[in-house]
């Protein structure tokens, strides 16, 4: 009887894993605990502040870097007209300008500014319209061009009635005229003596004194030899 008992309680305790009143809560499933692990984490906050700052320092970074370039490039300029200059010395005038930042107006020694030009007029060299242009060049500058009376009545206070000068205006064909410059030549604004240009073969032009009649342009040959003015526009350090 002892042996038959034993047999019994052996298989209650082998079935206690099935469902009956006295058996246990089954375990978690393991789907359960797999799908925990799988949730996906968000980012903490002093991850998400890193990620601000480090954008704040790029962006500061980038406008210091445009900042120094624009400087830099600033300075090349200055550099570049500093060594363009084929002249000794420089005569400069202070002035105020708001926005930029160079404030010195300056022309070679010997010329003559006004407005923001400067002028130069020689006094020994007689020339063809082309060994004028080509000396003016030289110089860093132009055969003048023209394009108020104010300017007009500056060139021709610096220069002397006895002689003739060339301008930078010449005949580009079929009485076409053009400045040297490119800029556009303006009819209305323009010094022709009387009966001035007059003739097709006259291609160049000098601004000369006539008795009775004052300053003027007159078209003459390319070939003629004459003084001669120049223009650069002022230097600004």
């Amino acid at each position: 009887m002892a042996s038959e008992i034993t047999y019994a309680e052996l298989r209650i305790t082998n079935e206690s894993n099935s469902s009956g009143p006295f058996s246990r809560c089954p375990a978690a499933p393991r789907e359960k605990r797999i799908c925990h692990l799988s949730k996906p984490v968000s980012p903490s906050l002093p991850f998400t502040c890193l990620l601000v700052l480090l954008l704040l320092l790029a962006i500061t970074f980038l406008v210091a870097f445009i900042i120094y370039f624009q400087k830099y490039f600033q300075l090349l300029e200055v550099k570049k007209d500093i060594k363009d200059i084929t002249h000794k010395e420089l005569n400069c005038i202070k002035y105020v300008s708001v926005m930029e930042d160079k404030v010195w107006s300056c022309c070679p020694k010997d010329w003559k500014p006004f407005g923001s030009h400067c002028y130069f007029t020689s006094t020994d060299l007689v020339a063809s319209w082309n060994e004028s242009e080509e000396n003016c060049s030289h110089m860093g500058a132009h055969l003048v061009v023209i394009h108020s009376q104010k300017e007009q009545n500056f060139i021709t206070g610096i220069l002397s009635t006895a002689s003739g000068y060339f301008i930078g205006l010449l005949d580009a064909g079929n009485r076409q005229w053009r400045w040297i410059d490119q800029t556009p030549y303006n009819e209305s604004a323009t010094f022709w003596h009387r009966g001035e240009p007059n003739n097709d073969f006259e291609k160049c032009v000098i601004i000369n004194h006539r008795l009775n009649a004052g300053w003027g342009w007159n078209d003459i040959p390319c070939s003629d030899k004459h003084k001669s003015v120049c223009q650069m526009k002022k230097i600004y350090l």
